[in-house]
This record gives C-alpha cells, sequence and structure tokens, in this order.
C-alpha cells in the first residue's frame, strides 16, 4: 500500500487527506442524523402532557431546548404559545431554517470533496505523462523502466482520486435527502403543537360563548 501511495507521488497527499476529512464527515452524520436523536419518539405528546398538567417549567423547557433538534422548534412553540396561530407558527418556521442549517453541517465540505478528488486525480495524471514526455524526450522510448514512473503515477491518482470520489458523492446525495425528510417531519410535529394550542383555545372559546347563550 505504501508503495502505491509513494508510486502516486506528492498529489496522493491532498487525496488521502480528503478521504480521511470525508470518512470522519460520514461517520459523524450517521450519529448526528439518527432519527431518535433528531426526532425523540412521541416527543409532542409528552410536550403537551406537561402544558396540560402545568409541568412546563423554565428547566424543563430548557432541557428540551438543548435536548433535540425537534425540541428547539418546540420550545420556541411553546415560548410563542400566547401568541396568535400565525405568530406562533413564523416563529416555529424560523428556528426550524437554523435547525436545518445546522442538520446539514459538513454536508457542503462532502460534496465538495466528492466534486474535487477526481480533479485532483486528473492532476495527477496530467503530471505523470509530462513526466512520460520529459523521459522520451530524454532516452527516447526504448527503456520502458524510464517511462514506467510517469505512467505509475497518472494511473494511480485517478485511481485514488475516483475511490474518494465515489463513496463521498453517494453519501452527500444520501444526507441530503436524509436531512429533507427529517425537516418535513419535524415540521409535521410542529404543526401537530400549534394546533394542540389553538384547536384547544378555539374549542374553550366556543364553550364560552355557548354558556353566555345559555344564560341569556
Amino acid at each position: 500500500m505504501f508503495e502505491l501511495v509513494k508510486a502516486g507521488g506528492w498529489l496522493m497527499v491532498p487525496i488521502i487527506a480528503a478521504s480521511i476529512v470525508a470518512m470522519a464527515i460520514i461517520f459523524e452524520r450517521f450519529w448526528s442524523l439518527k432519527r431518535d436523536k433528531v426526532i425523540p419518539d412521541q416527543l409532542v405528546t409528552k410536550v403537551w402532557h406537561w402544558v396540560q398538567q402545568s409541568q412546563m417549567t423554565p428547566e424543563r423547557l430548557r432541557d428540551l431546548r438543548e435536548g433535540s433538534p425537534l425540541g428547539e422548534i418546540l420550545a420556541v412553540g411553546i415560548v410563542n404559545a400566547n401568541q396568535d396561530r400565525l405568530s406562533m407558527k413564523d416563529a416555529i418556521e424560523d428556528t426550524g431554517r437554523h435547525v436545518a442549517i445546522r442538520l446539514e453541517k459538513y454536508l457542503n465540505t462532502l460534496g465538495t470533496i466528492a466534486a474535487i478528488s477526481p480533479l485532483l486525480g486528473l492532476l495527477g495524471t496530467v503530471v505523470g505523462m509530462i513526466q512520460v514526455f520529459s523521459v522520451m524526450t530524454s532516452v527516447g522510448v526504448g527503456d520502458p523502466g524510464a517511462l514506467a514512473g510517469g505512467i505509475s503515477k497518472a494511473l494511480i491518482t485517478t485511481a485514488a482520486g475516483i475511490t474518494v470520489a465515489i463513496p463521498s458523492l453517494f453519501f452527500y446525495r444520501y444526507f441530503r435527502g436524509r436531512v429533507d425528510e427529517l425537516i418535513v417531519d419535524m415540521e409535521q410535529e410542529a404543526l401537530k403543537l400549534v394546533d394542540a394550542f389553538h384547536g384547544s383555545a378555539s374549542a374553550e372559546l366556543k364553550t364560552s360563548s355557548k354558556s353566555k347563550k345559555k344564560k341569556a
């Protein structure tokens, strides 16, 4: 393995560095984008139960905000629950945009690695071919051993660049799709909380108006 890296020349260094960064991002995103970490199960139900039982203390609200991306969105909704439906929804959507940006963390870097790795390999090919033609100019084509160094450099760097680019592009596309899916699910969960607050408020208002009519 070391011999292949050595034969590829100095351009193998950025290609290997790119592969290490790509692997680190892939493992980190797999951990950070686990569904139970982003959207804990039954969180909206628990939050609504706390609200109904008057158990939403400042400490519990802080834990909710820091516990998960969905919890952060729900915490903003609770803080703005005394506003009208549209204002509450706008506050949730504004926080949701910031959460979405954090969920996409490092994905641009991964996409950049997928794009530049083949170019680094292509650059290695060009450098290797320049070396081949330089040797041909000096000693002619009668010495295959003298040409082998440039040819191996051209082939090894190209193969290495493509090897890094393929999984990087695959996981970039995969994580982008996963983030989009999680964002849609968080929006649906947040709307449940909005409907719970303002739906119950509407019901209470209707009940109050009916009782007034009966008294009249």
